[in-house]
């Protein structure tokens, strides 16, 4: 079905009139809304008044919900409009918008309405919403608690406020070309794997039992979700020990560290609590035990990956770091009869495997880890992100841009031929890339939350009706014991 987009003054409606491909969605002026519910997919534009302070006119609202009484639309696709909006530079605000039957002049009204938790008030949106999950609301701010409608000012904040919404029009129809129906494909596993699950609860428990503030060395896992909640629960992050006063708890991140970072922390006095993964710990007992023999150690990875610098750091003059194949056909050893090679655990696979074959031919008597370097959850996501990306159009992964784990799968999908973008959020994704995508296949990597795959999916299903669909039958069962700083009494 053809999306509308509804407006109800006239001044509204030139503002986005000229500015909107009428094949592409049509611009109606509805003025007085009659309250029965229109064919989807609709987006309300217009101006609304702000009801908290920090909104200022000619700032836009995206509602996530819209209340009317007892009545609650939700609104899925409004990250998504926001994140596009945020990124043309406007200033745009998140939250729900409450619809009432008049102009609210009132200062103590708009305290009340403001009390429900509501960002905006207008008069329209609740009555003109399709209700079926499809809908969307892109309000620009007209006046403010401290700046109501009938004060001195009004005709300027009216210009900023329509020129506000003149400039969302570009976004208004990238959201009209993305409406459709499609088909989600969801990679299984996904999301957390044992190693960042353990670290995240390390500390947390270390947070409930030392208290705020413990010291986290480095980003604990590389997402910012993950650390940004860590640290609104009292979590301090640091680049090196030295910053972390003395006495003080440290807690050592998921990607290990070189000794020469236990030793400061030990001439500090502070009490470390070690959440390295022990998958990325065995590297670390490999790199020891072939340096211990006298072996330069071959060490595939990039070079400057916080896990990588970490391993490098237990026998630096003994490390060569290859990064690939290209550098494992020119890099220059002491002594090919003394040589190993490991690995940083979150590689792509394939790539992996080839730089061993150029280094096996270059050098015959190379040895190599007793099992696979690159751990189980690496393995199984980028097995599962393939199978999705033979059958979907494009491939969102979600996870941070220094998640290693979380690019390689973004390399897999482009491998096999597929579109793949990588995103911190559902806010992250560009509405001009689901344009005529009608099978969208989600993953996220190990150190992504699962709570974001959820959220993209539920705003993928504000842009119209989807079927979702679960690929991958590989079951993790893997869990790691909790060092015994944070278990024992």
């Amino acid at each position: 079905m053809r999306p509308t987009v509804c407006v109800p003054l006239r001044s509204e409606w030139l503002a986005l009139r000229d500015r909107i491909d009428p094949e592409l969605v049509e611009v109606v002026r509805t003025g007085r809304a009659t309250g029965e519910p229109r064919p989807g997919p609709v987006l309300v534009a217009g101006v609304a008044g702000a009801l908290v302070s920090g909104i200022e006119p000619g700032d836009l609202v995206v509602a996530n919900e819209v209340r009317r009484g007892d009545t609650v639309v939700t609104c899925p696709v409004a990250p998504l409009l926001a994140g596009a909006l945020r990124r043309r530079g406007l200033r745009v605000h998140l939250g729900p918008v409450v619809t009432v039957d008049h102009v609210v002049h009132d200062p103590a009204e708009r305290e009340s309405l403001a009390a429900t938790g509501a960002i905006a008030v207008d008069t329209e949106s609740a009555l003109l919403l399709s209700r079926d999950g499809s809908d969307a609301v892109v309000r620009a701010v007209v006046d403010a608690p401290d700046r109501l409608l009938l004060r001195p000012g009004m005709p300027l904040r009216g210009v900023k406020a329509l020129a506000a919404l003149r400039a969302a029009a570009p976004v208004i129809e990238q959201w009209a070309g993305a409406v459709g129906e499609r088909v989600i494909l969801l990679a299984g596993p996904r999301s957390f794997c044992a190693g960042v699950e353990r670290a995240i609860e390390i500390v947390e428990r270390a947070l409930d039992r030392f208290g705020a503030p413990v010291y986290v060395r480095r980003q604990i896992v590389h997402n910012r979700h993950v650390v940004a909640d860590l640290q609104a629960r009292g979590a301090v992050f640091v680049e090196e020990a030295e910053e972390v006063p003395e006495g003080s708890v440290l807690v050592l991140a998921a990607h290990g560290v070189a000794p020469a970072v236990r030793r400061t922390a030990e001439q500090r006095g502070l009490q470390v609590i070690d959440a390295t993964c022990p998958l990325v710990s065995k590297v670390h007992q490999e790199v020891r035990r072939f340096a211990a023999r006298d072996s330069t150690v071959l060490l595939i990875g990039h070079h400057d990956h916080e896990e990588v610098v970490g391993t490098r750091g237990e026998a630096p003059d003994r490390v060569l770091v290859v990064a690939d194949a290209r550098e494992a056909e020119t890099v220059e050893v002491p002594d090919p009869q003394r040589l190993a090679y490991a690995m940083q655990t979150t590689l792509a696979q394939d790539e992996a495997a080839e730089t061993v074959q150029v280094l096996r031919r270059r050098f015959p008597a190379i040895e190599g880890p007793h099992s696979d370097d690159i751990c189980y959850a690496t393995t199984n996501r980028q097995h599962a992100v393939s199978r999705v990306a033979r059958e979907a159009d494009l491939v969102i992964v979600i996870g941070s841009q220094n998640s290693s784990n979380s690019l390689r799968l973004v390399e897999v999908c482009e491998t096999l031929g597929t579109p793949a973008r990588l995103v911190d959020d559902a806010s992250d994704v560009d509405l001009d890339l689901l344009a005529g995508v009608r099978r969208v296949g989600i993953t996220a990597g190990a150190s992504a939350p699962p709570v974001l795959v959820e959220a993209l999916v539920a705003a993928l299903s504000g842009l119209g009706r989807t079927v979702v669909c679960e690929l991958g039958d590989t079951t993790e069962d893997v869990a790691f014991l909790l060092p015994k700083e944070v278990t024992t009494a």
